[in-house]
């Protein structure tokens, strides 16, 4: 549990394809321990940073994403030590990190920007009358923020005042500045950011947009450029204004300026994030240039190579960020473990893997659950999404929950193919949760049968010894099966002939392999046997989904009817951790009486607070947990009775 900041020796070498699809450990040439895995011992501790600097003689830093490459301070420091930081100016940070001033700049630079309070909001009262003022909904959100941490939408005055204590809690523990400010919240709105690119020569250009619209908690979950919903004049009017923002503060280096979007094309500045962005792929396969590259030359002090009539839109790019998430909680509450099998589909072309595990490493709590970054590249958007498809498919994560079931599910839904998208994409397409795949009829039997073939291939293979029969007699070989599958709630009779039946299924059965490319009736799928066990049981990724499915012979399922039902855990007098963190607040105590929804106690996870509450009303009988304690997925917290 030891964190590590990775060193290029050689220069840069701006071979996009070949050096930024691999992972960092495998291209750098030396690595460096800075402490301990909390953030505010390694990576957010500039003092193990900087000693880590003048080791190894490091000319220059590239801050990355997150942590100190939005950081003032940091970029002083590495100033004062005669470093060169590959980003902007400490002035330009200043200015577009503090929401609130960035907001003023923007309005002086004639950028839109969105109605709302400009000043500071010291408390929960205060909140409450300015959120009236503005009028419901509202958007309360940390000064100092980013990444949809320490944001909340509030649609009266009681969520107004928790929607205060829990952003200014985030903001506290994400950026170490409490400050908050309330605008007006744009309701269904859609998130497209343009890519800017700035010299220290005064010489700056739009690089196209992004379409980030598909989130949850405020965070990206899906990115595609170019995007659908643009068109020329409006996607050269938010380039522009991007652009003379960027000047406004003497911007050097890539930047991205994020917009909010209604349905008729207005868009309002939301903020500026200097520094590279998580999706900036998808930028390099439509424009050809590559913004690493780019943001070194001019932090060297290079003038930029191109114009603005130079940028192209070639093509279509889609990022999938690929989570250490339960999708089925919340959409993705975050998953720790050790990634026992790992495997990326750059077998198939025209797909980008950014990453920074291998098989073996461990997800802890302590950072962003992010595991990838998927990207795919086509002539089309359709080109592009079937690309996708392909490489999640094909996309091998054992070890931990994650979130590939609805990654799919997103790029295969209807509404997400017409383009019909906004920042409510999710919420309005899954109102009672994410379920995964829900299997048609036709589906449903291509599942069954692959799990039948399966079953009997195992069969087959346990009669053999070195490919010998395990007998020197020779028996009749069977060609006629009569089995039972159970898939969820239904058991399914199926009489299965070898070489024969209504649903064919054909492939190269190597029961060791992760992945089983097989051909049903026609149609080529890639499916992942999970696990298998004796008693029948088989789990199938199957269309993104994992599908448990129990094939038995007709005399098993017969006896099965007759094994007693696990009695279900009465859920509703116990709260369990949903996800791995740490308790923050316990707001209980035994023998309190709570009420339906009442907080019981707050966890944290990867900088995100969420609040756990009763399921019903009831007397606090027992509290297994209290503030700062680590718990874990299924930890028993609270008792009532």
């Amino acid at each position: 549990s030891q964190t590590w900041l990775l060193f290029h020796h050689e220069q840069y070498n701006s071979q996009c394809d070949q050096d930024l699809s691999e992972n960092g450990h495998q291209v750098c040439n030396e690595a460096v321990c800075v402490g301990p895995a909390p953030t505010s011992k390694s990576y957010l501790n500039m003092d193990a940073i900087m000693d880590a600097i003048r080791s190894t003689g490091a000319q220059a830093v590239h801050p990355g994403y997150g942590f100190l490459s939005e950081n003032k301070e940091f970029a002083k420091r590495l100033a004062a030590e005669g470093v060169t930081f590959i980003g902007p100016d400490t002035h330009a940070i200043m200015a577009m990190g503090d929401k609130i001033e960035s907001k003023l700049i923007a309005k002086a630079a004639k950028v839109n920007t969105i109605p709302g309070f400009d000043g500071v909001v010291e408390t929960a009262d205060d909140a409450v009358k300015i959120a009236q003022q503005i009028g419901y909904p509202v958007m309360i959100k940390a000064s100092a923020g980013g990444g949809g941490k320490g944001m909340r939408i509030a649609w009266n005055d009681e969520e107004t005042r928790e929607g205060f204590r829990f952003s200014s809690q985030e903001a506290a523990s994400s950026f170490g500045d409490d400050r908050l400010l309330i605008e007006k919240y744009i309701d269904n709105p859609r998130h497209i950011e343009i890519q800017v690119l700035a010299d220290k020569h005064g010489n700056a250009l739009w690089l196209n947009e992004r379409e980030c619209s598909i989130q949850r908690r405020n965070q990206k979950v899906v990115e595609e450029a170019p995007s659908t919903f643009l068109d020329s004049v409006t996607r050269r009017a938010m380039g522009e204004q991007a652009v003379q923002l960027a000047k406004a503060v003497q911007y050097s280096s890539a930047g991205t300026v994020e917009f909010l979007v209604d349905s008729k094309k207005n868009f309002y500045f939301l903020e500026m994030n200097t520094r590279l962005q998580v999706e900036h792929p998808i930028t390099e396969c439509i424009t050809g240039l590559d913004l690493v590259e780019q943001m070194i030359r001019v932090a060297k002090g290079y003038k930029l190579l191109h114009k603005q009539e130079d940028i192209p839109i070639n093509g279509w790019a889609i990022e999938s960020r690929v989570y250490a998430e339960d999708p089925y909680k919340s959409f993705g509450l975050p998953s720790i473990g050790r990634l026992s099998q790992y495997q990326e589909p750059l077998n198939l072309s025209n797909v980008r893997v950014d990453s920074g595990i291998q098989e073996g490493s461990d997800i802890s709590i302590y950072y962003d659950p992010m595991i990838s970054k998927l990207v795919t590249y086509g002539a089309t958007r359709a080109e592009a999404l079937s690309k996708m498809e392909d490489a999640l498919d094909n996309y091998v994560i054992r070890g931990v929950t994650h979130n590939i079931p609805l990654l799919r599910e997103i790029i295969t839904h209807p509404r997400f193919i017409s383009g019909d998208i906004s920042t409510n994409f999710l919420p309005e397409v899954y109102p009672d949760g994410f379920k995964g795949h829900q299997l048609e009829v036709g589906n449903r039997r291509e599942l069954l049968a692959s799990a039948a073939a399966l079953y009997i291939t195992a069969q087959l293979r346990s009669q053999k010894v070195l490919g010998n029969l395990r007998v020197s007699s020779t028996p009749v070989e069977c060609t006629h099966w009569e089995l039972c599958a159970e898939l969820g709630e239904g058991l399914y009779s199926m009489e299965v002939e070898v070489d024969g039946g209504k649903v064919e299924v054909s492939g190269q059965w190597n029961l060791a392999s992760t992945l089983l490319p097989l051909t049903i009736n026609g149609t080529d799928r890639m499916l992942q046997c999970l696990s298998r066990d004796a008693s029948g049981q088989i789990v199938l990724q199957y269309l993104g989904t994992s599908f448990k499915v129990r094939v038995l012979s007709k005399l098993a399922a017969e006896l099965n009817s007759y094994m007693p039902e696990k009695v279900a855990e009465d859920t509703s007098s116990i709260l369990r951790s949903p996800m791995p963190g740490s308790v923050v607040a316990v707001s209980v105590k035994p023998g309190d009486t709570v009420a339906e929804g009442q907080e019981i106690c707050v966890i944290e996870a990867m900088k995100m607070q969420n609040s756990l509450t009763a399921a019903k009303q009831a007397k606090v009988k027992k509290v297994h947990c209290k503030p700062g304690e680590t718990v874990g997925e299924g930890d028993l917290l609270v008792e009532l009775e």
